[in-house]
Order: structure tokens, then C-alpha cells, then sequence
């Protein structure tokens, strides 16, 4: 099932632009604006971000974004970076993708939000031109920020919603951060009829993922890998909150690897996923950062499929939840459903038998 894999359509709804560069486009950026970096090949480069990122912990991490983010600082940089990331995913076998990231953070030399998100969003338009991968942007704020940055950059993803903005996002460390400090940010995201995605119940526990949901007003949430401590009623496999999140079909979006190099798990075979796709949950299998845990989309189907002994009809669900679950409009979901994800996997399907 390797190559089918690789050929199988694919959706991408946790995906950050500043985790994903490609080394060799590091080196070069950095050379052209002056920027120090810790190795000089774009293979051991490649290997200096993943030796970081996975010590299990998330704020360590976290601590390979200030190099990224460091060559984004300029219109030019940004474009070319969302370009080829959009590339990337076409490569990948991705046929819709939704990429985030915080304008805020590649502010430093002097570009606006509006500035660092038009030269994002032009980027990722040339890309999805010459590949045909789909993909819009989701705007992220910081938990560690003063909230009124939070709010700041709701109002700039509201501002390019017609320009392919389709959410917001809550990232960073959650621990000592909970998300209701931002809910100035989200009160005003509520009243817009806009979509909102949250980090929570990575490196947190059960009340950030209650918080993002009943305080903020999350229409999915990220990892929720610790959503399985909700085992609190007798004699079932879940609390109210779990019970909640499978009723209101909120969609999780899922990644393996990056959990385990954050501590979120500490054995893959232990993933709480497989038992979220069996219980029905409306999981996606994401790659989260592909820079900092050297990995692919495919190679986190091929983690599944190695670990859980998933087959083509799991594939092909995850997939159309991945579409169900994504922010773009309700046509392009349907069309994606019905023109690539069932036909392209009943074609498999026949290959198969």
C-alpha cells in the first residue's frame, strides 16, 4: 500500500508555513539578507531543526522558529516561501490545503500584518496556479502575546477574508496560557461569522481543550491529543466533553510525529487516534511542522498505516473528514468530495482488487 500512499488525495488542515521551509531556500535567504545560521549544508540544516524540535518538549520545539522566521521578513522571502510550500503540498499528493501562520511574527524589519499577508496570500495564488493544489490561509495569533495582538491580527484575518483567509488560530505553549485570556479576539471573530481553530489539549490538559470550545467558540481544535483523560462516565469510553466534541462533529486535526516529538505522547503505538477514528470522531491526520519533524503527509499515512493497520476505507474517511472539517466554502468541499476524494479512491480500490 506504499505507493498507493503516495498517490491517494490528500487534505491538509494543520500545516505551519514557518515549520515548513525547505532548507535549501533557508540557506539562500539567509546568505542574501545576512543572517547567521548554525550549519552551512542544507542536510545537516535539515537535521539541526529535527535534533531541536524533538527532545519532547514543546517549548523546546518551538525553539527552531525564531531561525525560520528570521529570512521572512520581506515580501519577497514571504512569497517565495508560501510558493513553495504550496509546491510541496502538490507534491505530497495534497489537494486542498490550509496553511497558518502569524503575520505578526515577520513584522520585525518594519513590513504590517497587511503587508506580510498579501505577500503570503500572492504567494500561495502562483503556487496553487501552477500545481492546481487549493490552498487558503489561516491567521494565527501566540498565547504568550499581549491579547490585544490577539484581536489586532482577528481584525486583519477578517480584513482578507474575500482574499483567501478562511480562519484564526491559537498557537504556542499552553501551559500558563489559556485561551480565554485572548477572548477579545474571539468575541470579535464570533460576531463576524468567521472560523476559528485552537491548540489545545497538547501539552495542557482537559480544561484547555473545555476553554477553546466553550469560552472562545472553536470550530475545531488542534491535536486534542489529551481529549482521551475525558474518561469519566461509568461504564462508557468518554465524558461530557468528548461526548460533546463527537456530537457537534467538531473536527480534531491529528499529528503523529510532531506529538511525539513535543512529549504530547511518549510512545506512537499509544497515539490516541486510531481510537478516535474507530469511536467516529471527525479526525484528520495532519503534518503539523514538515521541517522540524522531517516528515511528510504521506509519511504520516504511512505512520498510521504501519501502526494502526489501516486500509483504504480509513484512508479514504479520514480524507473526506479532512474535507468536511475544512474552513473554504461549502461548494469546494463538495466538489473535492465528489470530483477527486471518492472517484480517485475507488480507482485505487479496483487497482487493489
Amino acid at each position: 500500500m506504499a505507493d498507493q500512499i503516495q498517490q491517494m488525495p490528500k487534505v491538509q488542515l494543520h500545516d505551519h508555513l514557518d515549520g515548513g521551509l525547505r532548507p535549501e531556500s533557508i540557506l539562500e535567504l539567509a546568505d542574501a539578507q545576512g543572517v547567521t545560521l548554525p550549519e552551512s549544508d542544507p542536510k545537516a540544516l535539515g537535521e539541526w531543526f529535527f535534533r531541536g524540535a524533538a527532545q519532547g518538549d514543546l517549548p523546546k520545539y518551538l525553539e527552531g522558529f525564531a531561525v525560520t522566521t528570521a529570512v521572512m521578513q520581506d515580501e519577497e522571502s514571504l512569497q517565495r516561501i508560501a510558493r513553495e510550500h504550496v509546491e510541496d503540498l502538490s507534491r505530497d499528493g495534497v489537494i486542498y490545503g490550509e496553511i497558518r501562520f502569524a503575520p505578526v511574527l515577520h513584522t520585525a524589519r518594519g513590513l504590517s500584518m497587511e503587508q506580510v499577508l498579501e505577500a503570503v496570500l500572492e504567494g500561495v495564488r502562483i503556487g496553487s496556479e501552477t500545481t492546481g493544489t487549493v490552498a487558503r490561509i489561516i491567521v494565527c495569533s501566540l498565547r504568550h502575546m499581549d491579547p490585544a495582538i490577539s484581536l489586532d491580527s482577528a481584525k486583519v484575518a477578517v480584513q482578507y477574508r474575500d482574499r483567501g483567509v478562511v480562519g484564526f488560530d491559537l498557537a504556542g505553549d499552553e501551559s500558563g496560557h489559556p485561551p480565554a485570556d485572548h477572548n477579545d479576539a474571539f468575541q470579535f471573530l464570533r460576531q463576524k461569522n468567521f472560523n476559528i481553530t485552537i491548540h489545545a489539549g497538547e501539552a495542557f490538559g482537559l480544561s484547555s481543550i473545555w476553554q477553546a470550545i466553550q469560552h472562545c467558540g472553536a470550530h475545531r481544535i488542534g491535536h486534542a491529543t489529551r481529549l482521551v483523560e475525558d474518561d469519566t462516565v461509568p461504564g462508557d469510553h468518554r465524558g461530557t466533553l468528548g461526548e460533546y466534541i463527537l456530537d457537534h462533529r467538531i473536527p480534531l486535526e491529528m499529528c503523529l510525529s510532531s506529538n511525539l516529538h513535543t512529549g504530547a505522547v511518549t510512545d506512537l503505538k499509544a497515539h490516541p487516534f486510531p481510537r478516535y477514528l474507530r469511536e467516529g470522531y471527525r479526525v484528520a491526520l495532519n503534518v503539523d511542522n514538515t521541517l522540524m519533524s522531517k516528515t511528510t503527509l504521506t509519511r504520516e499515512w504511512e505512520l498510521a498505516r504501519e501502526l494502526f493497520s489501516l486500509d483504504l476505507q480509513d484512508f479514504e474517511r479520514i480524507a473526506i473528514n479532512g474535507v468536511k472539517g475544512a474552513f473554504c466554502e461549502h461548494s469546494l468541499r463538495k466538489t473535492l468530495i465528489q470530483d477527486q476524494i471518492v472517484p480517485r479512491f475507488r480507482a485505487l480500490q479496483g487497482d487493489a482488487s
